[in-house]
This record gives structure tokens, sequence and C-alpha cells, in this order.
């Protein structure tokens, strides 16, 4: 049996909005029986992209996090419903039928992840369905993939035996480990959204000039251990990143034609620009 993956590539999101306004065009005045009825033109975000601001001037960091329902292996929208009102497919996808939880407002909270939402005029809940209509009818991916333009979503179908490996091989992580069990829905550089990062930069002053400075090499150490090393680029800029919050001291070191140049202390409690080194 073949399960369903999406897979959602944080570096790549650019919040265009494009996947929130296919789904609004494929489910807005459509009823897609037995998964869905008519989503309403406001309120609902199936596809919901949330926001993170990071850092501090000069070096700000925005990261978009586009959310779905995740269609969870163990759901416990499934497990906490006792009249099959939200059922799953062989193939994973999860579905809230639309005649059995009609006038159970309810099972709203049956999301521990706010992924239903209560659509007053049909008196129903809903949410994402994949666009199940469109791949029982032999579609390769739902509309919010198919509209996407950077390729932040992607969409596969793959053998159960095979999933968690291909998971495993291509380092995705569910949106949060304490759920039970996987999801279709797979996060690839989730650690651009949930963890920090220290950034800096190299210049040099000659002749009353300030110039950035490419190729210098930069060390991070905690507790006197290297955790990373870069290199600074053309801006001379450096930036270590998938760093956990508020984790005590850092130490940098800046080294340059051989020579250790510049080395300071810095406590992480979110993410920031640690400073500019002279060189």
């Amino acid at each position: 049996m073949n399960k369903w993956l999406m897979i959602i590539d944080i570096e790549k999101c650019e919040n265009c909005n494009n996947c929130f306004l296919a789904c609004k065009d494929e489910h807005y005045q459509n009823d897609w029986k037995p998964y869905t009825l008519s989503q309403p033109l406001h309120g609902h975000r199936w596809m919901n992209i949330l926001t993170r601001e990071q850092g501090e001037f000069p070096y700000i960091s925005v990261t978009y996090l586009p959310k779905p329902c995740f269609h969870c292996e163990d759901a416990a929208c499934v497990r906490n419903t006792s009249k099959k009102e939200i059922y799953q497919r062989s193939d994973g996808i999860v579905v809230v039928d639309p005649e059995k939880a009609r006038g159970k407002r309810n099972l709203v909270k049956a999301c521990p992840q706010g992924a239903i939402w209560w659509n007053e005029e049909n008196q129903t809940p809903q949410k994402c369905t994949l666009c199940a209509h469109l791949l029982d009818d032999g579609w390769k991916a739902p509309r919010c993939v198919q509209a996407c333009p950077t390729g932040a979503l992607t969409f596969k179908s793959l053998p159960e035996e095979e999933l968690f490996s291909f998971i495993k091989a291509n380092d995705l992580e569910s949106f949060h480990k304490v759920m039970r069990g996987r999801s279709i829905v797979m996060y690839k550089n989730l650690s651009l959204y949930r963890k920090c990062f220290i950034a800096g930069s190299v210049a040099t002053r000659k002749n009353g000039v300030e110039e950035c400075v490419e190729g210098v090499t930069v060390e991070l150490f905690k507790n006197g251990s290297l955790v990373d090393q870069k290199i600074t680029d053309s801006f001379g800029e450096y930036r270590f990143s998938g760093l956990p919050e508020k984790r005590g001291k850092y130490q940098i070191r800046v080294i340059y034609q051989h020579k250790v140049t510049d080395e300071f202390d810095i406590e992480l409690v979110e993410s920031c620009f640690a400073k500019v080194s002279w060189i």
C-alpha cells in the first residue's frame, strides 16, 4: 500500500501565498463530497502560513512556515471521535465527514494543532483534505503543491515500507516531535524556523575606507569545544544556524591569514547579530 507524503522545505518558502490562494480557488463554492463542503470565502486558512522574525539590526531574518493539517499517522482527531465523524483513509489522508460531523462544533477542538475550522453557514467542521477528490481522479499532487512557484511544496507517493528510510535519508521532521508516529506532512530545514542563529561580519579599514572581507575563518565554540566553522561571504558576513534558544554562552574566534584577529564571548538568548570584527 502506498502512502502520500508532502514535503515542505522552509528554506524555499517566500510567503507568496499561492498555496493558500489555490486552496481557496479549489474549495470556495465547490462541494467535494464525501470529503468536504464549500469552504467560506473568508476566515478559513486550510494552508496557514506562520511567520517568525529573528535577529537584530543589521542582520534580520524572516522565516515562513506553511502549516496545513498534518494528516497524522495516529491522528488525535480520529482517536477523539467515537462515531467516525473523522476517519483516516488507507493512504493516510484524514477526512472530516461533512454529514456525520454536521452541527458538531466541538470537533474543532479535536485537533491539538488547530487545523480544523468551523463553517458557520454549513454548520460543519472542515479542514484540508489534501484535495483527495483530485488524487482519486488521478492527480499526482493537491492544488497547493501544483501552485508553489519555488518548489517549497512537493508531493510523493511511496510504498509504506520505504517511507521511514526516505524520511531519514532526506532529514525530514514532523512539526512536533512529540506527535505519535509520523504524518503525511513532513518538513525540511525546520530548524530555520524553530531554532536560533548567531550572525556577524568582518571588515577592514584601509586609508579611511571600510571594506568587507571575504574568506575569513570564523569558529564557534561552546565550553571550549568547537561547534561549527564558517567562512565569510562576499559581504564579509557569517551565520551559525540551528542553535537552541537560551542555552548559555558561546565563544567566537576570527582567524585571518592564519592569525587570530578577534575573540569574544556571546550569550545566546535568541537570534542575534554578534558584532562587526575589524581586522
